[in-house]
């Protein structure tokens, strides 16, 4: 199914049979579990969207920061024979790997 986003955050949609509606849950939280729910999609965000305004008064009460959803550090493994191939490839392109890795990805999901 489809996602919802709302101020940087990004939520589920599912459907529910055992309850009959829809629920959702925030992505990309190690520690926080944000849910939500509705009877309509048009209910569903206006229930993830309050979840998410809830979840940060919350924070800022608490005097706390709150989680962002990636915080766009990656730890990725491959085979030495491709991470050496992406390092010669960025540095015939005059890039940093990190760079290189960034638009490979770029390319593929945008």
């Amino acid at each position: 199914m489809g996602r919802l986003k709302y101020k940087g955050y990004s939520g589920t949609v599912e459907y529910d049979e055992s309850v009959g509606y829809l629920v959702g849950k925030i992505i990309g939280l190690k520690k926080a579990l944000i849910l939500y729910e509705g009877n309509s999609i048009e209910e569903l965000q206006k229930d993830f969207e309050e979840a998410v305004d809830d979840y940060l008064e919350s924070c800022k009460a608490k005097g706390v920061t709150p989680e962002q959803p990636y915080s766009g550090k990656l730890v990725l493994r491959m085979s030495s024979n491709l991470h050496g191939a992406a390092a010669e490839k960025a540095e015939k392109e005059g890039i940093s790997l990190n760079e290189f890795i960034t638009r490979a990805i770029s390319a593929a999901v945008l």
